[in-house]
């Protein structure tokens, strides 16, 4: 599943999108050539990591960091609309298949194989499989204009792989690995601050359960878990930081051996999180992480890049921010 958070943040990031609503000039965030986008789609692109916001950060800098991810999630949507455009210019398309294949590979990497689970998992997070599909077309002609204009700049040299290799083994070498088990409690992603509160409540129930005495863990997240790795005891194996959303890693991270925790919000609603076991790291050798490592900084050089590509673009558009 944690495959899946990350992939449906990635494809969040690059979803377009109009509304009807941008007809009207109080909605408009902003215009980007003839292009409107309207305040509700920065309000829908931002909504997930203001939920977090909203449900983590200190009171009195909450406004703050609403404002700073209302500002990333609309330079995010202009960036999209002027690499639509030039989609668009150059005639770049996608197929049916192509989609098809990406999908598969999603449930391939997260280990449904049940359409109708993952019509399910879409639906927690807002999207239909129409919808989703059609983001992912998106990401393709997206992803073919980038390797195009970005990707022949992006290159990874042995000197490059060998700092990065020193820097993972001085950062493994002090860190651990927990064995961890969880119990959902789903929340609609429309659900209102009452239906919110009320699985919240639902989920302390089950986490003052989990910790009596003898309490089998794993035959309680079989028996209450509405997640799909439910019938796996809600098990979900050994994860390193950097793997999991961060309050669901903070809490891991933060868990002594066979403790509890209070409930957790995610965008799939409410967990209890069980800490199994903890254990160093084993550090790889170059040879083994080198395929990782190069991923890394391909993706790193390649952020880097999109990010001039964006603002060369934006220098040559007319972009009206209204927000």
């Amino acid at each position: 599943m944690k495959n899946l958070v990350a992939f449906l943040a990635a494809v969040m990031l690059l979803a377009g999108g109009t509304s009807a609503r941008a007809e009207l000039v109080d909605k408009v965030a902003a215009v980007v050539n003839r292009d409107v986008i309207p305040l509700s789609e920065v309000q829908q692109r931002a909504a997930p990591e203001l939920q977090r916001v909203n449900s983590e950060i200190d009171p009195h800098k909450r406004a703050e960091a609403r404002a700073q991810l209302m500002k990333t999630a609309l330079d995010t949507l202009i960036g999209e609309k002027l690499m639509e455009s030039e989609v668009q210019q150059l005639g770049i398309t996608t197929t049916e298949a192509e989609v098809d294949e990406l999908v598969q590979d999603v449930l391939k990497q997260n280990n449904v194989s049940d359409m109708s689970q993952f019509e399910q998992l879409l639906k927690n997070e807002g999207f239909t499989l129409a919808g989703y599909k059609d983001m992912l077309r998106k990401r393709v002609v997206r992803d073919k204009l980038l390797r195009m204009k970005v990707g022949p700049k992006v290159k990874v040299t042995e000197e490059d792989l060998k700092a990065a290799y020193t820097q993972y083994t001085r950062l493994e070498t002090e860190d651990v690995e927990v064995h961890a088990r969880h119990i959902l409690v789903q929340v609609d992603a429309k659900a209102t601050p009452e239906q919110v509160a009320a699985a919240k409540q639902k989920a302390e129930g089950i986490a003052q359960e989990a910790r009596r005495p003898g309490m089998d863990f794993s035959a309680l997240a079989r028996a209450r878990s509405e997640g799909p790795s439910a019938s796996d005891g809600g098990d979900l194996g050994y994860f390193k930081r950097g793997v999991m959303v961060p309050a669901f890693e903070k809490a891991a991270f933060n868990l002594k051996e066979g403790e509890v925790s209070e409930p957790i919000r995610t965008n799939f609603g409410w967990h209890i999180l069980k800490v199994e076991e903890r254990r160093n790291i084993a550090v790889a050798s170059f040879e083994e992480m080198k395929p990782k490592l190069e991923s890394k900084l391909l993706n790193e050089k390649t952020e880097k890049f999109l990010d001039q590509y964006v603002q060369e673009l934006r220098s040559k558009a007319n972009v009206e921010v209204k927000m």
